[in-house]
């Protein structure tokens, strides 16, 4: 497809993701109109989530939770218009993702599930890895649009399979950070460098990519936002409601849920996840 052919698009939502996918789609040619709660200056930023989608061929929504994505569906979907498609990149509860379906279903409007694994640093370099959902027609005629900000289009089956999909694979991560804060909290309280645990990590079965990108930043103390803590508690408590839909116990999400509770009450929710290992680091506790 050429330049003069891409179709206008929207982005509603310019965080720490969508802002990046937002200047990649640009960079590539695509025509967007985009929008923020809080305006952010960009180019072709729309001040109204609804003038941002009128036209657009592909509206992807990168919000912060359910009730931010419940706010703006509920203000867009009077505007949209038969072949418009909504994508939902945003993770939320399983309720709100097949409300969301049933609503651009009303509409006549295309809705994909589509959420994301990737930081800023995979925003930016087009490097997202998406799970997708839907119809499998729709999503072929979407992989364009998506893989100009994504390397990988996993897909996951119907409609709320790839939100169920990001929060299992989210509570993985929240769990795995925990247990390497304690790691790490044991190992430097006993006198062992930090540097020795992230070698003997990187080379057991326990090492993982994100191990290797989040110890060492967790021993230095540096807990630059890729992903929030406060995003992540709500990722915890949504899959908690997986797992009382489906009548399970969940001991360890829901141990480290309540941590996050605690520590984003504590003024941590704005710093990345990995200030799970904050206070090890800076209350001996």
């Amino acid at each position: 497809m050429s330049t003069t052919e891409k179709p206008p698009v929207a982005v509603l939502g310019l965080g720490i993701i969508g802002s990046r996918v937002c200047a990649r789609l640009r960079g590539a040619g695509w025509p967007v109109r985009c929008w923020n709660r809080s305006p952010k200056g960009l180019e072709d930023e729309a001040a109204t989530p609804e003038a941002a989608v009128v036209g657009a061929e592909w509206v992807s929504i990168y919000l912060k939770d359910a009730p931010a994505v419940r706010e703006v569906a509920e203000r867009i979907l009077p505007v949209l218009e038969a072949g418009q498609t909504v994508l939902n990149h945003s993770t939320v509860d399983l309720p709100t993702t097949k409300w969301l379906a049933e609503r651009c279903a009303e509409r006549g409007c295309g809705f994909l599930d589509v959420p994301f694994t990737g930081s800023k640093l995979a925003a930016a370099s087009g490097q997202l890895v998406y799970y997708t959902a839907g119809d499998p027609a729709l999503l072929a005629k979407a992989d364009g649009f998506l893989r100009t900000s994504g390397r990988d289009l996993q897909p996951c089956g119907e409609i709320g399979a790839a939100t169920i999909i990001k929060l299992a694979t989210n509570l993985i991560s929240a769990c795995t950070v925990q247990a390497l804060s304690e790691a790490l909290a044991i190992t430097t309280r006993s006198g062992i460098a930090a540097e020795c645990l992230t070698r003997a990590v990187a080379g057991n079965f326990c090492g993982s990519p994100l191990a290797s990108f989040k110890l060492p930043t967790m021993a230095a103390g540096d807990f630059d936002t890729h992903f929030s803590l406060d995003n992540m508690r709500k990722d915890s408590r949504y899959a908690l409601d997986l797992a009382a839909a489906a009548g399970l116990e969940t001991p360890a999400i829901q141990a480290v849920s309540d941590r996050m509770t605690q520590l984003c009450a504590e003024g941590l929710k704005d710093f990345d996840y990995s200030a799970l290992a904050h206070p090890y680091l800076n209350r001996g506790t």
